[in-house]
C-alpha cells in the first residue's frame, strides 16, 4: 500500500488567506463579479507570480512526505476567462497563456519529483489530452462509473488512447450516476478493460465479495502487461450492441485474454460462440481449463461460450500460444 494525496492546485475559495491576499490573483474582468462554482474561482496561470506561487505550495507538499501518487484535478467551468496580468490586446489570449502556464508548472514539478505518479482529472475526462498526458501518464476516464456506462465511454476512448492511461474503477452499487446495480464480477471485467482500480468502502463489503476481490486483483496483476501493453482488437462494441467483446495480445504474442460482456437477456444471445482476431494459423492454444485449440480454429469457428444467463453477465477467456503444428 502506497500514499497518495487529491488536490485542486488550480482552485481557490474566497475565505482563503491566499484570495484575502492576491484578490487579483483570480481569473477576472475587471469591475466585474466574479462567479464561483463548487464554492471556488480560479487561479490565475497565464500569470507567471501565481505559477510560482503554487509551484512552491506543491513542491513543499511533496519534500515534506513520502507521497507516491497526486491525483491533479480540476473541477470546474472556466468562467470569467480574462487575467488581469495581461494588457487589453492580450486579454482573448487567456485560455492559451492559462495552458502554457500549467505546462510550465508541471515540468517543473515532474522534473523534480520523478519517483511521483501523477494522474490528471478535471470533472472527470475533461482533460483527456496528450498535453496532459506528456506529464501526467493516466487520466481520470470519467466520473460515470457504472459498468453498462463505461462500455462506451472506455470504448470511445480506447479508439485514440491505450488501456494504461485511462483509469478504471470498481464502484460501489446502487452506481451514483444512474443508481443502476450489477454485480461484482461485471463490475470488475469492465474495469479491467484499462488501468484497474476500487473507489469503494470495503468495510460495506460481505466476506465473499472481499475474497472475489482477492482473486480480481491476482488476475489484473497476472495479466495487466497483456492489457496495457497489448495490442487492442475491438470485436464487437458500441453503445448500440447488446454483447460488446474486445481482445488483447501480448507484445510477444504469446498470451491472448478476450472479454465478452452481454448487456441484457435476448433469447438467441443465451448461447454464444466469438472468433478470434491475429493468432497464429500454425500454432496451438490453451485456455486456463486446459482445452487447446488450432489457432485456425480460434479463428474461423470460433469458440463456444458458456451460456450466460440473465442480464449484465460477463465472461473472459486466456490463452496461452504452444507450440506450432
Amino acid at each position: 500500500m502506497r500514499f497518495g494525496v487529491w488536490v485542486e492546485p488550480e482552485m481557490i475559495s474566497r475565505d482563503s488567506n491566499l484570495f484575502q491576499s492576491h484578490p487579483d490573483w483570480c481569473l477576472q474582468v475587471e469591475e466585474r463579479r466574479m462567479s464561483e462554482s463548487r464554492n471556488q474561482l480560479i487561479l490565475d496561470l497565464a500569470n507567471p507570480e501565481v505559477c510560482n506561487y503554487v509551484y512552491d505550495s506543491m513542491d513543499k507538499l511533496l519534500s515534506g512526505a513520502e507521497i507516491d501518487y497526486i491525483k491533479w484535478d480540476m473541477n470546474r467551468n472556466m468562467t470569467e476567462a480574462y487575467s488581469v496580468k495581461l494588457n487589453k490586446d492580450q486579454k482573448n489570449e487567456t485560455s492559451h497563456r492559462y495552458m502554457l502556464g500549467l505546462y510550465n508548472l508541471l515540468e517543473k514539478l515532474t522534473t523534480k519529483h520523478k519517483n511521483v505518479l501523477f494522474e490528471s482529472c478535471s470533472g472527470g475526462g475533461g482533460r483527456f489530452d496528450a498535453g496532459m498526458l506528456y506529464y501526467m501518464p493516466q487520466v481520470w476516464t470519467s466520473d460515470n462509473t457504472d459498468a453498462i456506462e463505461r462500455l462506451k465511454i472506455q470504448y470511445g476512448t480506447s479508439l485514440i488512447y491505450p488501456a494504461i492511461t485511462m483509469g478504471a474503477h470498481v464502484s460501489a452499487i446502487p452506481n451514483h450516476q444512474v443508481y443502476r446495480i450489477t454485480d461484482l464480477k461485471f463490475r470488475t471485467d469492465v474495469a479491467m478493460a484499462g488501468n484497474f482500480g476500487y473507489e469503494l468502502d470495503l468495510s460495506h463489503s460481505t466476506k465473499d465479495e472481499l475474497e472475489n476481490i482477492k482473486v480480481h486483483i491476482k488476475n489484473y496483476k497476472k495479466w495487466r502487461s497483456i492489457i496495457q501493453f497489448g495490442d487492442l482488437y475491438r470485436i464487437q462494441s458500441g453503445s448500440k450492441e447488446n454483447i460488446n467483446a474486445w481482445q488483447y495480445m501480448s507484445i510477444d504474442q504469446s498470451e491472448v485474454l478476450l472479454f465478452l460482456i452481454k448487456k441484457l437477456a435476448i433469447a438467441q444471445e443465451n448461447f454464444l460462440r466469438i472468433k478470434f482476431f491475429g493468432l497464429d494459423e500454425k500454432s496451438l492454444y490453451k485456455t486456463d481449463k486446459g482445452e487447446i485449440f488450432g489457432g485456425d480454429e480460434l479463428m474461423y469457428a470460433g469458440i463456444d461460450i458458456p451460456e450466460l444467463k440473465g442480464d449484465f453477465k460477463s465472461h473472459i477467456i486466456h490463452l496461452e500460444k504452444l507450440n506450432s503444428f
